[in-house]
């Protein structure tokens, strides 16, 4: 069993729910789960331990929110190297956010990232069981990466 870390910034309570799913896709495939805001990771020590790490951020105005530019200012410091990861997030109509957090994952933290890419899903799809089915299917992709 690995253990993995969801972190995640969440205002209007979509991106929570994404993770909430994206958690619970994770337990049933047999992985212990850690799902928290990110304010609630003070220093890289809390990042420790960990084997796979997904980070959600939806997007405002075109950009991640500044509390998760922070957030990955401290994932920065815990040397990520190799970890297994992928990035997710909720958006009303442009969506930059999560692959903005994935690209970052990729090249700065040189992680090994999901083949899929970031889950990058609208508000709306969220609101049916087709979001809770995507998110599902990618922390499915996620643990399945333990096995390779």
């Amino acid at each position: 069993m690995n253990k993995i870390l969801i972190a995640y910034v969440s205002r209007a309570g979509t991106t929570q729910k994404m993770a909430e799913y994206l958690a619970e896709g994770c337990r049933m495939s047999g992985h212990e789960v850690t799902a928290v805001k990110t304010s609630q990771l003070k220093d890289e020590k809390d990042l420790a331990g960990y084997d796979g790490f997904l980070f959600g951020c939806p997007t405002y105005h075109k950009d991640i929110t500044n509390s998760m530019k922070q957030f990955l200012f401290l994932v920065e410091k815990a040397n990520l190297t190799g970890k297994i990861g992928g990035a997710f997030g909720s958006h009303t109509h442009s969506g930059e956010a999560a692959p903005m957090v994935f690209e970052t994952m990729q090249h700065v933290f040189k992680m090994d990232v999901m083949d899929l890419g970031p889950l990058n899903l609208t508000e709306s799809l969220m609101q049916t069981d087709e979001g809770l089915k995507a998110c599902h299917q990618y922390s499915k992709a996620l643990t399945d990466k333990f096995s390779r």
